[in-house]
């Protein structure tokens, strides 16, 4: 008898259970294993289109709801300020507990992340129409409509994107694989953007009142009724186009839901541990804010977050007022967004291959020379649409970088803390809290920055103050911004080395 078949009837005399398993049948079972673990084109498509409802409703928003309240719904802008502010701090309060609740939600035969999905969807949609609907009442109950309506929206489109955010670590333990439909879920929410603006853009575009101003002579009372009639008709088809707009991304909204609930199949957790006692909000709290790398990613991408953020919400104001293009602004913003789209797979190249603290170093600063020059050469169109191009490069690493980066944590977080798990929606919506909360911040600075300035509503010329405030909103205060988060990324300790060991101690734990 031969010395390996004596120790293989040995080990089956002692343990006559235990099959022994062969070289081949472990690699078998590891290529089954990264076939069942590997994200097809569809479902990463599927996936991807899920983050469109947040993207085409928030450009809308950040585009066109500070300028929808100034000159349509004409509220003051100490009113309108109030209205983005707490606003957009509501919406930062409600990601961290919604966070919370998904994560002590429990698994359903549709996971755990799409009945909140399903649910919020119907009633996020109602809330957003009601947004652009301008009620007939004084400016009191006019602050009070627009910010329940708006505080009523966000909280639900929380309940739609912390979870969606969160999907991000259960359609793959794979970080390849996570990296990839990441990309594809970048790709889409760009484009997005330019999708929301195209349909807001051009609807609206076409009913924007007259300004007032100018070389009208209105002391004559007949000049002055018929001005006065035609402003108000102008003004109701604005209002209307601002509806039928809503509606449309409305539609958009609930098919984008649609197209996630049936493309994407979210897989239970891969740790198969049970916690014994779920974390409290406040142990939550203490966990993520705790743990050294997610802070600094978070705070790094915190400010670079708040200067295109500023960017975003008074862009529209700097082309009319600054630039004087008030019949190119959305064309400009949708070369920007295009620009964005098609950089998205040069920038998940460049990160594969250099690193993704890398990426982040060329990507953010490649928009500061841009940003300056939109200010220095002013009402020279070619200029401003080659400009614009240039800026959608680096718009594009500022969507990717985030979201691909944050996955890297979470797995850094479960190797440092092997019996902690079932937290990753926790992470994912505090990211939100933060930069959500910083952005009404900077909604409401900007908007009294305005009235400060002396901003008069719908004006064709407004006084110089008001242009200067404006270049400063969207260049000087940017870049400030921008430095200080790559000072932060120095300080970022996930290097591409621990990165790839962290993907095998997972893959070992598995």
């Amino acid at each position: 008898m031969a010395r390996g078949e004596g120790a293989e009837q040995f080990s089956a005399t002692l343990l006559p259970h235990v099959k022994p398993v062969s070289q081949d049948g472990i690699k078998i079972a590891k290529k089954r294993e990264q076939r069942s673990n590997h994200l097809s084109l569809c479902s990463k498509l599927c996936y991807a289109v899920g983050g469109a409802p947040y993207q085409i409703t928030g450009s809308a928003l950040g585009f066109f709801l500070q300028i929808y309240l100034l000159d349509v719904a004409q509220l003051e802008p100490f009113y309108a300020s109030i209205i983005l502010f707490v606003g957009r701090a509501w919406d930062a309060v409600t990601d961290p507990t919604v966070g919370f609740l998904v994560s002590r939600s429990r698994w359903t035969r549709f996971g755990r992340m799409m009945p909140w999905i399903l649910i919020s969807t119907p009633l996020a949609v109602l809330s957003y129409i009601l947004i652009w609907v301008v009620p007939s009442v004084d400016q009191l109950s006019k602050l009070m409509w627009y910010l329940i309506f708006y505080c009523v929206f966000q909280s639900l489109q929380t309940c739609f994107h912390v979870p969606y955010s969160a999907l991000t670590m259960f359609i793959s333990p794979e970080q390849k694989e996570r990296d990839s439909a990441t990309a594809f879920r970048m790709t889409i929410e760009v484009l997005s953007i330019v999708v929301g603006t195209a349909i807001q853009g051009l609807i609206v575009g076409n009913a924007i009142p007259p300004c007032v101003g100018g070389n009208l002579n209105l002391t004559n009372g007949l000049n002055a009724t018929i001005f006065n009639s035609s402003q108000e008709s102008s003004l109701d088809k604005t209002k209307q186009a601002y509806l039928i707009a809503s509606g449309v991304i409305s539609g958009v909204y609930v098919l984008c839901a649609i197209v996630l609930f049936l493309g994407v199949r979210e897989q239970e957790g891969h740790e198969h541990v049970k916690v014994n006692r779920p974390l409290s909000f406040c142990e939550g709290l203490h966990l993520v804010l705790g743990y050294k790398p997610y802070v600094k990613l978070v705070m790094g991408f915190l400010f670079t977050s708040l200067a295109f953020m500023l960017l975003e919400g008074n862009f529209n104001l700097f082309c009319i007022y600054v630039l004087g293009f008030r019949d190119h602004f959305a064309n400009i913003l949708m070369v920007i967004m295009l620009s964005g789209t098609l950089s998205i797979p040069f920038w998940h190249w460049f990160l594969t291959r250099f690193g993704k603290k890398t990426a982040v170093y060329f990507g953010i600063t490649w928009a500061v020379p841009f940003l300056i020059l939109i200010v220095l050469i002013t009402s020279n169109l070619v200029a401003s649409y080659l400009i614009a191009i240039a800026a959608g490069i680096s718009v594009a690493a500022a969507f990717l970088l985030p979201w691909s980066m944050l996955p890297d944590v979470v797995d850094d977080f479960k190797v440092q803390n092997p019996d902690s798990h079932g937290h990753e929606a926790i992470f994912y919506s505090f990211y939100v809290f933060f930069t959500k909360f910083a952005s009404g911040v900077s909604l409401g600075i900007s908007t009294l920055s305005l009235e400060f300035a002396g901003y008069v509503s719908n004006a064709c010329v407004q006084p110089d103050k008001v242009h200067l405030t404006l270049k400063i909103l969207v260049s000087l205060a940017p870049v400030v911004l921008i430095g200080l988060g790559l000072l932060i990324f120095k300080t970022y300790p996930i290097s591409e080395e621990r990165r790839q060991g962290n993907r095998k101690i997972l893959q070992n734990l598995r």
